[in-house]
């Protein structure tokens, strides 16, 4: 399924997601340029100019994934942000992630 960043981060979650295959994660990493793999996970370290942002981020995410019942993992301090995107029921790498992951770009690289 060809797809832009921008129909990723516009489709929504969907229950009970099924692990991708290589070749389908390779498609939707291309997608994703500032993400990298880590392990069973995409991650992205985002900065920011100071706590304040960071935190709106969060914030901001927070309402994302509630939104979508698929959360990430994140690592958060005084300027900066890692997001960690995985469906551990899944046991790999959905497309859930992949559109999160879209959303999470959204939020900063408008």
């Amino acid at each position: 399924m060809k797809t832009s960043h921008s129909e990723l981060a516009g489709e929504r979650c969907t229950a009970n997601a099924t692990a991708l295959n290589a070749d389908e994660v390779a498609g939707l990493m291309a997608l994703l340029p500032k993400w990298s793999r880590a392990g069973a996970a995409i991650e992205r370290n985002f900065k920011f100019k100071d706590f304040h942002a960071t935190i709106g981020f969060v914030n901001a995410l927070a309402w994302v994934a509630n939104r979508e019942d698929h959360h990430p993992d994140l690592g958060v301090g005084y300027d900066h942000c890692k997001v960690k995107w995985s469906t551990h029921s899944a046991g790999g790498l959905t497309r859930n992630d992949f559109i999160c992951a879209a959303r999470s770009d959204a939020l900063v690289d408008a």
